[in-house]
């Protein structure tokens, strides 16, 4: 791999890294105001309201100047969104804010793969970028538990910074660090040298644009199933997190700070299996992974039955392994086809839309069900069998459009 691809790997760490460990504050921070046990994971859908709401602008603007550009003005959102906390602003408006610097960027951290490295190298590349980034999710929601133990904050706060008035504070300046290293990095990101359109200047033109896009990519047959599976998998998975926090305490007894760390055990065999897929799985084998989303749904029902932290951890990473096993080549395929249909930054703005609206419907629903006062142990087992069901769904849909590509191909072949 190039060096420019590592700049791009560290950019994106860093900026990973501050966004996990941030969800963990802000949900500390929400605890320490008394605010209702539903606002935890309305935290997410604030997070990706910007990912839905902008998705038809963010891809045109990826795509309307260098990369490095897009990602250095993104993290200059994420910057301002921090400081906002640290000033006191209710933590579900400033982690919007936040959002709002990641809508814009992910169309380009992920686009400028397409653009810097050959498609032969994209499983590897998003393996490498998937694992690095589930990395950051261990070391950020780690960072995050670690970060609100009252005895980490107190002594932060008595190092004596100016302007740091609370132990929390002193937590969200930690983070507001890492948005500035990423930044940094950002600067160092090559120029891939590809042409960039303007960016239009009417609203409706981008929106019928993007809605075109929307359509090319779910009507293609490779596409729909790859955009199918990445959009439950970011859904669940941002789901999960929350889920595990309140199993960790309800099955576990753990608190807050402990239960944010087991997150990192999803995470590790996320990245396991992210590394695993991108060493095994090539682009043209990328659909006969879908079997191991199933397996993943079942698996997260067995959660109810353990209540010792060994065999939690076990599960657990069991249950990351087979996510990122199956999600990586599922990703690389959605990336390949949707830049050959219409360009990466396009591509990714659909994807993202998609993987958002997934993530506000699954976390709003889950935000629901803890309001009426459902039990964990039935939101698991409702969660694993829509992840489980899903997923069989979109194994017989792929099933019917081999079936009918090979019929085509027949009738071709036969007229010749």
């Amino acid at each position: 791999m190039p060096l420019g691809f590592y700049i791009i790997m560290a950019a994106q760490f860093f900026s990973a890294l501050a966004d996990n460990a941030l969800l963990i504050i802000a949900i500390a921070l929400l605890r320490e105001m008394s605010a209702p046990p539903e606002y935890e994971p309305l935290l997410k859908l604030a997070f990706t309201l910007s990912y839905v709401a902008l998705a038809a602008f963010v891809g045109a603007f990826a795509d309307s100047m260098p990369k490095w550009r897009v990602m250095l003005v993104s993290n200059t959102i994420k910057i301002g969104g921090c400081l906002m906390l640290f000033l006191g602003t209710h933590p579900l408006f400033a982690y919007a804010v936040i959002g709002l610097g990641a809508a814009a960027y992910s169309p380009a951290k992920y686009g400028i793969l397409t653009e810097y490295l050959p498609h032969r190298l994209l499983v590897v590349a998003n393996g490498w970028i998937e694992g690095l980034t589930v990395g950051a999710i261990i070391l950020g929601t780690v960072m995050g538990g670690v970060l609100i133990h009252p005895e980490v904050a107190g002594y932060i706060a008595s190092i004596g910074v100016p302007g740091v008035e609370t132990p929390m504070g002193s937590t969200v300046l930690v983070i507001g660090s890492l948005y500035v290293v990423a930044a940094i990095f950002n600067l160092y990101i090559p120029d891939t040298g590809v042409d960039h359109k303007p960016l239009k200047n009417n609203p409706l033109y981008l929106f019928h644009d993007f809605n075109h896009c929307l359509k090319l990519l779910w009507r293609d047959k490779l596409g729909q199933i790859s955009l199918a599976v990445t959009t439950l998998f970011w859904g669940a998975g941002a789901t999960l997190q929350f889920i595990v926090i309140k199993w960790a305490e309800h099955n576990l007894g753990f608190d807050l700070s402990q239960a944010s760390m087991l997150q990192g055990v999803v995470a590790i065999g996320i990245a396991a299996g992210s590394i695993m897929a991108a060493r095994m799985i090539t682009l043209r084998r990328a659909v006969q992974v879908i079997p191991l989303g199933i397996a993943m749904g079942l698996g997260v029902m067995l959660m109810i039955g353990v209540t010792h932290s060994a065999a939690a951890m076990a599960l657990l990473v069991v249950i990351g392994v087979l996510a990122g096993f199956f999600v990586v080549p599922m990703n690389a395929l959605l990336q390949h086809r949707g830049h050959i249909l219409m360009g990466a930054g396009h591509s990714i703005a659909v994807q993202n839309f998609n993987e958002n609206l997934s993530i506000l419907v699954m976390t709003g629903v889950y935000a629901l069900l803890i309001m009426f006062g459902v039990s964990i142990n039935t939101v698991i087992v409702l969660f694993g069998l829509l992840v489980a069901g899903t997923m069989v769904l979109v194994r017989i849909r792929h099933n019917q459009n081999q079936r009918e590509f090979d019929a085509v191909a027949l009738l071709e072949d036969r007229s010749h």
